[in-house]
């Protein structure tokens, strides 16, 4: 059943694509819709024996593809986001020749992401994050302005750099495992003691995994990417692109093939808090809508890579969690940023002022997805950094702990004051005549604003079925 997740797209891909001159608009978007919101309920309903079994797709597509409660919380976030971004995108993206284009391009990461949260094999990991990568660059550059130009070649250049250093850590451990599955590669690095080859392919790996992510200091691309994209880009990146190439191949590494060391796991604390504190700080300073929830991106997988650096059971659930509840809560204030930039033709905060009153849906949800970011009680981002803070606290990393609580006060200082001046205040003359968003952009944000509320609301469900799964890859 596994290879689905990839066939699927690619079949979609091919059949609306090769037939003819350039991408058909309305029915490849419905077959794309069709199948992300299949893939977020079939794994939302069906457990992973279900999707395990053997059929005789298995007999000619040879992928090497393994699903376990990991992959099952990555795929379900792929599904919701990219659905999130093909709604959005449906009312955003305003010229129809590239409505086709856009929608393909949107597949096209689709494959990559579900691959790279599939595979087992180093190699065929770091090709399915690049499948991902190079849809990212052009979606960014889509509307050939220059400020997407510019957002798509920073992205270009220092994920080029993030590719050396992966390419060159395979290279190195296929010397030393003669394999690159992730089985050969643990089973290796086990044996090899405090060689220096083994501990310069991982550094290598890892570098190359925090550029993608955009964690500091390598976070240079991730502020101009994320702000200059299209609307319907921003959301499929910042929901889950970066963290599907980047953050869930960390996390899958550090866990169940490179070798679980002291220096790593202090490594992973101190990058995740450095970039808790500096996304923080540098969101305080912002005008522009987009450009302050991008560097938020930066601080909240701060609080992933500080869970995963704890090394624990409780580290590892709490970093999966939060980097669903991320997924959910930031595509959905990206959402609402692309409804109000529809409506109003900027992101610039200081031309806006009193939305409140004339997009209450708008300013409802931006109100869930910002008390959810900033772990207010019973919302479901409250229920991760909980846990993070625990598995800190019970790690006995108690200033890491610390720094995480006080950056959670930052966190809604920066966001509240982002509401209080898109939504509340007084309406400028020239938005009087502004009106709610379009179905497109209302529907992704009510249907992520109640996920995120069910999954606070229902946590003893959710820590049983998703989260202790993922604790047990240790």
């Amino acid at each position: 059943m596994l290879p689905l997740f990839i066939l699927a797209p690619l079949a979609v891909l091919l059949l609306f694509n090769l037939p003819m001159h350039r991408p058909t608009q309305r029915p490849t978007w419905w077959a794309a819709l069709l199948l992300s919101v299949s893939q977020a309920v079939g794994v939302t309903v069906a457990p992973v024996s279900f999707w395990g079994q053997s059929t005789v797709l298995e007999r000619f597509f040879a992928f090497g593809l393994t699903m376990d409660g990991l992959s099952r919380v990555l795929l379900l976030t792929i599904g919701l986001v990219v659905a999130a971004a093909l709604l959005v995108g449906r009312q955003t993206v305003t010229m129809r020749d590239r409505q086709g284009g856009f929608t393909s391009l949107v597949v096209i990461a689709m494959i990559g992401m579900n691959g790279t949260v599939l595979l087992s094999d180093l190699f065929s990991l770091y090709v399915f994050i690049e499948i991902t990568s190079v849809s990212s660059f052009v979606l960014v550059a889509m509307n050939r302005d220059p400020d997407g130009l510019e957002g798509a070649f920073k992205y270009l250049i220092l994920s080029a750099v993030a590719t050396i250093l992966m390419i060159g850590s395979v290279a190195l451990l296929l010397l030393v495992s003669g394999s690159t599955g992730f089985g050969a590669v643990a089973s290796a690095l086990k044996g090899s003691g405090h060689a220096a080859i083994p501990r310069i392919a991982v550094g290598a790996f890892v570098c190359g995994l925090l550029i993608k992510g955009g964690l500091v200091p390598f976070h240079g691309w991730l502020p101009a990417a994320y702000s200059a994209a299209p609307a319907p880009v921003s959301v499929l990146l910042a929901g889950v692109a970066t963290k599907a190439s980047g953050i869930y191949a960390l996390v899958r590494l550090t866990t169940s093939v490179f070798t679980s060391s002291a220096s790593l796991n202090e490594t992973l604390l101190l990058v995740g808090t450095v970039s808790i504190v500096v996304g923080a700080v540098a969101a305080l300073t912002q005008t522009d809508m987009k450009r302050l929830l991008a560097y938020s991106s930066i601080s909240q997988v701060g609080y992933i890579v500080l869970g995963l650096g704890c090394g624990s059971e409780l580290g590892i659930a709490g970093a999966v969690f939060h980097l669903f509840n991320h997924a959910v809560f930031k595509s959905l204030l990206f959402v609402n940023s692309a409804a109000v930039e529809r409506r109003l033709g900027t992101t610039d905060m200081n031309r806006m002022g009193g939305l409140g009153s004339r997009m209450p849906l708008t300013s409802i949800t931006s109100a869930i997805a910002t008390l959810s970011t900033a772990g207010i009680p019973p919302l479901a981002g409250f229920w991760s950094k909980l846990i993070i803070v625990l598995a800190l606290w019970r790690g006995q990393h108690y200033a890491y702990a610390g720094i995480a609580v006080l950056f959670s006060v930052v966190t809604l200082a920066y966001l509240l004051g982002m509401h209080r001046r898109v939504f509340f205040g007084k309406t400028p003359q020239e938005l009087l005549e502004i009106r709610e968003a379009d179905w497109g952009l209302v529907l992704p944000a009510v249907a992520l604003a109640v996920i995120t509320v069910a999954v606070g609301l229902l946590i003893p469900l959710v820590f049983n079925t998703f989260l202790l799964p993922v604790g047990g890859i240790l």
